[in-house]
């Protein structure tokens, strides 16, 4: 009897066991790992909890929190400073905000998913949250791979109540896996129980497009994205879909343009990727209707003076540049650049001319300080761009006056940490910086034109310095690559100098330049827009048609 009441308990407990075999195996698989990448992990989580903020230390009196709550898209890297050349868009999320009204705490984790976070991270983090604060939350781009092994990070696919018991192979650790639709609901609603508020995102796109022909980027409009849409609705809180702001720029901008949003893979953006989520962030609150976050922004700014000679059904012609292109330009016997008399040349009634240069600018510095974005926004179909860089190109990257660029027209790049900011930098080739000024010209249908630098008074054994063998040479080899016209100045100014000093002298030569061997004359100035314009002559480019 006792035999058989053992053997009947064995087998229900048997049976027991099959039906939670059975139970585990209805679980839908992982999702795949298609980002096939190695970024921060959860052993190196000591180190990064070094540099991460406490909870609500940001808080200013009773001004409420915005707490980020995300991956490596958010926060890239161990110590999240750009030191590996990737940048998350949470670092710059606080520039879109009055921070006299709300702070902005980045508290994401590079490798983190929604499982992972939830269990290792969000317990400190909504100890720091008071009523009356916010709580984004961006993750998915790590819920995938094995369930109970490696990384261990997976979510059941879906938003419903299904849950996994498993045993993570390496530790022994017994853990329930959720749905990532559960895992969303347990953030939204302990964040709920705090009395703050909650906003789910969908994920930063990817550079990945729908097939190698295609100009769709690919959206996570059926997983990631239309689930975490669901819980939203739903859980009655508000939804942004970053996924979709984000891809539509990235879809203007083109394939190649967008392979600068990401550094080093296709997931981890560029500090110019991270730039570009973070405003499509503040984008998707301010157009949410209704969403209080969105009176925590700061206004709009808008440039009224770049494009402002602009007249109807007339192009801009912007010249961008350093000193030689603009410089005081305003004593008849001061330092001119060519930049501001080259309207001189040109039928004003049909066309306007904007000097936009900056004296003491390299190509890198230009870009970085946020110059070369205001003539970007600026540009319309039609409009030209004369682009002149060279003559500060050269020296310092990171110490000094840290503006110089890698040699070269390739694609290289390297990290460096500036002395001056204290900040990681990267820095890349001469020729890449001409090249994106060309292809954002030509995104926004402008078309640039290319000029290597103009030539100083410097001679050697009777002969004017070129720049054939150096900018001259990578400033051709970016134009050539990237499809723009290119204007050998140097050299047309240059044999006009050459033959001068040849015939008269080099005494004859000097007018042409004011206080050192670089900084050119009105005199001077003229010549080289003069040289503009022959060089444009010899060209198909549309621009010679506005010369007088």
């Amino acid at each position: 009897m006792k035999r058989q009441m053992l053997q009947s308990v064995m087998a229900c407990l048997l049976g027991i066991a099959g039906m939670s075999v059975s139970a585990q195996n209805q679980v839908a698989a992982p999702m795949k790992d298609v980002n096939q990448v190695t970024d921060l992990t959860l052993d190196s989580l000591n180190k990064a909890n070094t540099v991460r903020p406490v909870a609500g230390s940001s808080r200013k009196g009773d001004n409420p929190v915005l707490f980020l709550v995300g991956n490596s898209t958010m926060r890239t890297g161990t110590l999240g400073n750009g030191n590996n050349g990737q940048w998350g868009w949470g670092y710059f999320a606080h520039e879109y905000f009055d921070e006299n009204k709300i702070t902005v705490e980045n508290h994401a984790l590079g490798g983190t998913s929604s499982r992972t976070f939830y269990t290792k991270l969000w317990k400190d983090v909504l100890k720091g949250v008071r009523k009356g604060d916010w709580v984004i939350i961006e993750l998915g781009h790590n819920d995938n791979g094995p369930y109970d092994s490696g990384r261990a990070r997976a979510s059941i696919p879906g938003i419903g109540k299904d849950t996994l018991n498993v045993t993570i192979k390496e530790t022994g650790e017994k853990e329930t896996v959720y749905t990532y639709g559960e895992y969303m609901r347990r953030f939204i609603r302990e964040t709920k129980a705090k009395g703050a508020h909650p906003i789910l995102f969908s994920l930063t796109p990817r550079n990945a497009w729908e097939d190698a022909d295609s100009t769709i980027i690919t959206r996570v409009n059926k997983t990631f994205g239309l689930w975490a849409k669901q819980v939203a609705k739903k859980e009655h809180v508000p939804f942004i879909d970053l996924n979709e702001i984000s891809a539509r720029k990235f879809e203007k901008f083109g394939k190649e343009k967008v392979k600068t949003m990401f550094y080093l893979d296709r997931i981890h953006t560029s500090t110019f990727g991270a730039r570009v989520n973070a405003a499509s962030a503040a984008e998707g609150i301010r157009a949410c209707k209704g969403l209080e976050l969105a009176k925590y922004l700061k206004p709009v700014e808008k440039d009224t003076v770049t494009g402002a000679s602009r007249k109807e059904g007339c192009p801009v012609l912007f010249t961008v540049g350093d000193s030689t292109v603009r410089n005081q330009d305003e004593d008849p016997d001061g330092q001119w650049g060519w930049g501001s008399v080259i309207a001189e040349l040109f039928d004003l009634d049909r066309i306007t001319v904007e000097n936009c240069a900056k004296a003491g600018r390299s190509a890198r510095t230009y870009l970085e300080e946020g110059r070369w974005e205001k003539v970007y926004n600026a540009l319309q179909p039609g409009d030209f761009v004369l682009i002149q860089f060279g003559h500060n190109d050269a020296g310092d990257i990171h110490t000094g006056k840290a503006r110089a660029e890698l040699p070269g027209a390739g694609d290289e790049s390297k990290v460096f940490l500036m002395e001056a900011t204290k900040q990681y930098n990267v820095v890349y080739t001469f020729g890449w910086y001409l090249r994106k000024f060309i292809m954002d010209a030509k995104e926004k249908g402008a078309i640039p034109v290319v000029l290597s630098h103009t030539p100083r008074n410097m001679w050697d054994n009777g002969k004017i310095q070129s720049n054939a063998s150096s900018f001259g040479k990578w400033t051709r080899e970016a134009a050539e690559r990237a499809g723009a016209y290119f204007i050998d100045l140097n050299k047309i100014t240059g044999d006009k100098l050459q033959k001068l000093g040849y015939e008269k002298g080099l005494k004859e030569v000097m007018p042409y330049f004011c206080k050192d061997h670089t900084h050119t004359s009105l005199k001077g100035a003229r010549l080289n827009a003069k040289s503009i314009a022959e060089g444009l002559q010899h060209t198909d480019c549309a621009l010679k048609e506005y010369l007088k």
